[in-house]
């Protein structure tokens, strides 16, 4: 839209596909959105009552700056359990959801000009979030006859001096598939190699129906260098509630915590404390909630696999 009015920087941009199918559920009654992640389930209800509780308590003021100290360490106990993985309050912030992290740590480590690689097909935010942090989107075309892993001599081609991080996102959306620990060991090299950093879009770590599902940052020496973005929605169905996390080095999430006290000061209160409850119910909250995803998901496999002229790999990961 040109107008005197708007920055010329958004004069072109182009509404997402995704961001346009809310429009189309306008239109058509009998339309059904399989575009955004977002479940028909209902956060579970103790997780509902734990958050009511604690607003009644008076959990309805500010934060801490780098979130509620009790949901941070709830997080640093979580990686300890979950993947033996030491991490530390002063490596952690808590986020108005994932989405808000990714554009805190573009926004925190690009320069203009500054080129990111993300896999493609992507999650359709990406390039418009890289933009907006006036970096460079650059695509890793992903191949459904390599089982959509990221081939690394495709990701060493498109790396340049003004390369500054890879886009990680596994189990990935939108294709479904998980990358191999082979796979992530090989980017890892490349990463410490052309000294670049690893961003982790680690949203559906739940949904990982091959194998465990595996940090990067778990890898040998890249702590250092991956940036990992968590989040409540897809785990917990907690999508509505809007909350999320960064896990990185202290100094740099001080300087996300400073970017961040210029955008939204701090994420909701009553949403931290729901997280908090969501991290204590996990073992009881996530089994049910994979399970179900997990029937929809092959359910709808199977009968995609009936159909003439489409294809379609065994689904490894999401719903």
């Amino acid at each position: 839209m040109k107008s005197p009015y708007i920055s010329k920087r958004y004069w072109n941009t182009v509404t997402t596909a995704m961001g346009a199918s809310g429009d189309l559920l306008k239109i058509y009654d009998d339309l059904i959105n399989f575009s955004l992640g977002d479940p028909d389930v209902t956060t579970d209800e103790r997780i509902i009552q734990g958050a009511f509780q604690d607003a009644l308590d008076g959990h309805t003021h500010y934060t801490n700056f780098y979130g509620d100290p009790e949901l941070r360490k709830a997080i640093c106990e979580y990686y300890k359990s979950q993947y033996s993985y030491e991490i530390w309050m002063n490596e952690v912030l808590v986020t108005t959801s994932a989405c808000h992290g990714m554009w805190l740590v573009l926004e925190a480590i690009l320069d203009d000009g500054d080129e990111v690689i993300i896999p493609s097909p992507f999650f359709t935010p990406y390039p418009s979030q890289i933009r907006l942090a006036r970096g460079i989107p650059v695509m890793l075309e992903l191949s459904e006859d390599n089982d959509y892993q990221y081939e690394v001599e495709k990701l060493r081609s498109l790396i340049t001096n003004r390369t500054k991080a890879i886009v990680l996102n596994t189990p990935h959306n939108p294709t479904g598939s998980s990358l191999s620990r082979e796979t992530l060991l090989s980017v890892s090299e490349v990463a410490k190699e052309f000294d670049l950093l690893v961003i982790a879009d680690d949203i559906y770590t739940k949904f990982s129906f091959t194998e465990p599902f595996l940090p990067i940052t778990t890898l040998p020496g890249m702590k250092e260098r991956t940036i990992t973005l968590g989040s409540f929605s897809k785990d917990y169905a907690m999508t509505g509630w809007r909350i999320g996390y960064i896990l990185s080095t202290p100094e740099a999430i001080t300087v996300m915590k400073d970017i961040n006290e210029n955008n939204v000061f701090t994420a909701p209160s009553i949403s931290q404390r729901a997280a908090i409850h969501a991290l204590a119910l996990r073992d009881e909250v996530q089994p049910e909630l994979v399970a179900k995803f997990k029937e929809r998901v092959f359910a709808a496999y199977e009968r995609i696999r009936k159909l003439k002229n489409m294809s379609v790999p065994e689904p490894k990961g999401t719903f």
